[in-house]
Parts: C-alpha cells; sequence; structure tokens
C-alpha cells in the first residue's frame, strides 16, 4: 500500500482512470467507429487510425511515427485482426513514450543527487503553474522531504498570495519578498536559506510571461546565474507546467519554452478536464523532453508521477 492509500485517498490507478474518462471514452469511440466491420488491419483501417489519433490531439509527427510502428508489426503478421489493434497500439505507445525516460529522480520518496535539490518551474500563465508547485511541496513533504518553496513570480501579487496559501496546507515555508520584487533576488535568497537550514527540496515559482523568447531566457538565465553561487549545479531541473486541455496550443508553448529554456521535465494540469489526453503522447515523443507528473483532479494527491504503462492502460480500459 502507498503512503497516499494509507492516508485515506484512492488508488492511484483509480484515481487515474477517473480523470481520463473524458479523453478514454473520446478515443475508444472513435477507434470503435475507425474499425466497425472490418476483420483486417488494412489501409483504409490505418487511415482511419491515423485521423483518430490526429484528431485525439496525439499530433501529427508523433501519430505518423506510431502509423510506421504498426504497419511495420502489420507486414510481419499478415494475419492480423481488428480485435487485436488496440493492443497492438497500446504497446506502441508505450514503446515509444519509453524512449524519453529520465534520469531525474520523479517518485517523492527517491533520494536526490544534490541538497538541496533545486527544481525551477516555468510556464504561461493560467496553466495551473503555481497550484503544481504547491502539490508538488505536499507530496514532498508527505514523503518526509524537507521542503521550501521561493515565490520568485513576482509580476502578479496574485502568485504570489496563491503560492502562499499552498505553503500553509502543505506545512511547508516559503521565502517571499511581495510583487514586483527582484526575481533573482527572491531565488537567491531562498536558495541561500535552503543550504543554511538544511531543506532536501526548493521549488521555485517564476513569472508565466512568454511575451517574447529573449526576454524569458534573459530572465530565467538571471535567476539561475544567481541560484548557481549558492549551490553550483542549481537548478537541477526545470520542469514546465502545461495545461493539457489546451491540446496542441500546449504544443506550442512547449516548443517555444524548450527553445529559450533547457528544459529537463513537464507537468502536463488539468487532464480531468478534457478528452484532449493525447497530447500527453505527443508532447513527450515530439520534444524528447519527459512527461514526470501529470494533473488528473484539484486535490493535492491528485498530481500523479508519470507512469508511462499505467496511463496508455487507463486511456485504453474498456472495463
Amino acid at each position: 500500500m502507498s503512503f497516499l492509500e494509507k492516508l485515506g485517498f484512492k488508488k492511484k490507478e483509480e484515481r487515474l482512470k477517473e480523470g481520463l474518462e473524458k479523453s478514454r471514452t473520446g478515443l475508444l469511440s472513435k477507434l470503435g467507429k475507425a474499425v466497425i466491420g472490418k476483420d483486417t488491419v488494412d489501409d483504409e483501417v490505418l487511415d482511419e487510425l491515423e485521423e483518430v489519433l490526429i484528431t485525439s490531439d496525439v499530433g501529427v509527427s508523433t501519430t505518423l511515427k506510431i502509423i510506421r510502428r504498426i504497419e511495420d508489426r502489420v507486414k510481419k503478421d499478415k494475419y492480423l485482426n481488428t480485435n487485436e489493434l488496440q493492443r497492438i497500439l497500446r504497446e506502441e505507445i508505450i514503446a515509444l513514450l519509453r524512449e524519453n525516460d529520465t534520469d531525474k529522480p520523479a517518485e517523492f520518496e527517491a533520494a536526490t543527487p544534490a541538497k538541496p535539490h533545486v527544481i525551477m518551474v516555468v510556464g504561461v500563465n493560467g496553466v495551473g503553474k503555481t497550484t503544481t508547485i504547491g502539490k508538488l511541496a505536499w507530496h514532498y513533504k508527505q514523503a518526509g522531504k524537507n521542503v521550501l518553496l521561493g515565490a520568485a513570480d513576482t509580476f502578479r501579487a496574485a502568485a504570489v498570495n496563491q503560492l502562499t496559501i499552498w505553503s500553509e496546507r502543505a506545512g511547508v515555508p516559503i521565502i517571499q519578498q511581495g510583487q514586483n520584487a527582484d526575481p533573482a533576488a527572491v531565488a537567491y535568497d531562498t536558495v541561500a536559506a535552503a543550504k543554511s537550514r538544511g531543506a532536501d527540496v526548493v521549488l521555485i515559482d517564476t513569472a508565466g510571461r512568454l511575451h517574447n523568447k529573449k526576454g524569458l531566457m534573459d530572465e530565467l538565465s538571471k535567476i539561475k546565474r544567481v541560484m548557481s553561487k549558492i549551490v553550483p549545479e542549481a537548478p537541477h531541473e526545470v520542469l514546465l507546467v502545461l495545461d493539457a486541455s489546451t491540446g496542441q496550443n500546449a504544443m506550442q508553448q512547449a516548443k517555444a519554452f524548450t527553445e529559450a529554456v533547457d528544459i529537463t521535465g513537464l507537468a502536463l494540469t488539468k487532464l480531468d478536464g478534457t478528452a484532449k489526453g493525447g497530447i500527453v503522447i505527443g508532447i513527450s515523443s515530439e520534444l524528447n523532453v519527459p512527461v514526470k507528473y501529470i494533473g488528473v483532479g484539484e486535490q493535492a494527491a491528485d498530481l500523479q508521477v508519470f507512469d508511462r504503462v499505467g496511463f496508455v492502460n487507463a486511456l485504453f480500459d474498456k472495463s
């Protein structure tokens, strides 16, 4: 039994399946229509499957990769039937996602290579960035880590206030200097405090602006530079938060950020409110950046470490 189950929360698999209900219903309905009346996996079925994946927000590039993999399977076994198509589709998507495994620790109980382990969190306004940081803090605290938050999104007073509320919910301290403070100064003070207090994990919130890539790069570079004066390798991770419900818009945001910043991992939020769950597959494949966390509900426990096999199985589970 996981520590969340001990606290009385639903099993991760159960919550994941509930959170993906809209995506799963849409995908399975489209798949059913694509193969109705067909016995074998022929070119027509593959064309239909291609349309199903693209309209499920998997994305064109990733869809073509999946279709090519399935075509190779069909060539090897000419007697594959449409009843086996879903199983093959699951296997090939899982294999594709595994190509982007990360060497950064995702499990909250995992040992971190550095102390403090500094995570800088980026993303545009409205994607759930600050809420995600609060949930991450809660998870790390529940896993026994000593956590410190840094409110370096000083562009909006609401961001500082929101993170302060989350620090209280999670029971972790926060370093904040209010709106319009120098973000780099807040980050510097946070990392310095974390080092002196012996904190395990530091989560740094940053401004959610993407007005131009140069401005973003300059601001984040400054934050990284000052943190590294305290902890030479900081930040150890740069986590990009995206709103899954925006579908291909999330893909465009991700591309813009990865061009401007060295992103090490992704967190996709709001999967429970959308039928666009396929975007998780597309973003993970196209950007060569691993999805580390997904949000399937409003509660802190609904932010989950991304399990590739579990996600794909929940997306295709008919029961």
